[in-house]
């Protein structure tokens, strides 16, 4: 079908993945089957961010060498390659995965040291010559087809994403977008959401799903009200239904209010996706009287004291 002139752009390379925390083992995670699933997801949602696209870098294999887990990486076009190499030279890939991991994993971080390297190549020392970046991984042709366990975590993650879309009523042509994919977070919130504004304190206020950084400020700031703020997002949210808020209690009990305000609010988002709003978030504070920290989350505070 396709002449030889106008080949394909196809490329490879190898993204060798450490945690620097000593007790979170990413090639033993990924050996675990009931970990396995959750760790492709955050694979899967980061790559995508990073090239734009969901089909823009496909994963072969995920190879578990100890301390590393190493995905090799496919590339069918230049364009797609360039976005990557942005995005993870300018550090976006890294906090990207780390936020997905941590949200799959439920754990409170999990920090990542990275390396790129094409056949004998190390990428990372020559990052900002992104033309000798591209023709390295456009030299190493990849050798081997996608393996079988990947096709099989790729089908497991479709029907996951088409049975939630379908749960939200969502259009099922548009399942397999990157927008429709349930993204935990997104850097700047997300625009879309079921109320586009919301009045607080008679001001106006754009909707958006919640943030990492509106997640560790309830977190702090909520202190021994987590509960009742819980129980108000439980109106509208199963997943925080009896008696899940008192086994977070009970769970997290040593580690304190932080990480039992923290881990109630992981369900809420993990639940919800993209309607986990600060709209739902400052209504549940506002009933239980936690002005304050309302204030806190949509800014108010650093303009009053200014």
């Amino acid at each position: 079908k396709m002449a030889g002139s106008s080949a394909p752009w196809i490329g490879s390379a190898y993204l060798f993945l450490q945690s620097t925390c000593k007790t979170i083992a990413l090639p033993s995670l990924y050996e675990s089957s009931q970990k396995k699933p959750s760790i492709f997801k955050a694979l899967k949602l980061a790559l995508a961010e990073s090239t734009g696209s969901l089909n823009g870098v496909d994963m072969l294999k995920v190879h578990c060498s100890h301390p590393h887990l190493i995905i090799q990486l496919k590339f069918c076009k230049q364009e797609n390659c360039r976005r990557f190499l942005r995005s993870y030279r300018e550090g976006v890939l890294q906090e990207s995965l780390e936020n997905h991991l941590q949200l799959s994993l439920a754990m409170s971080t999990v920090p990542l040291e990275m390396e790129l390297k094409a056949g004998s190549e190390h990428l990372d020392s020559m990052l900002k010559d992104e033309e000798r970046c591209l023709e390295c991984i456009y030299r190493e042709k990849p050798d081997r087809l996608r393996d079988e366990e990947i096709t099989e975590l790729e089908e497991c993650l479709k029907s996951l994403v088409l049975h939630q879309n379908i749960n939200n009523n969502m259009p099922t042509k548009d399942c397999l977008s990157p927008n429709s994919l349930p993204l935990p977070y997104s850097s700047q919130g997300s625009s879309l959401s079921p109320e586009v504004t919301f009045i607080f304190q008679e001001q106006q206020f754009a909707n958006r799903t919640l943030t990492l950084d509106d997640h560790q400020k309830f977190a702090k700031l909520v202190s021994k009200k987590w509960k009742q703020v819980g129980r108000s997002l439980q109106k509208n949210c199963r997943a925080l239904r009896d008696p899940v808020i008192d086994n977070l209690a009970l769970e997290y009990d040593r580690e304190g209010l932080y990480e039992q305000a923290y881990q109630l609010l992981l369900r809420f988002i993990q639940s919800e996706g993209r309607k986990a709003t600060i709209a739902r978030l400052i209504a549940a504070l506002e009933e239980n009287g936690l002005t304050s920290l309302s204030e806190e989350l949509l800014g108010l505070h650093s303009n009053e004291d200014s």
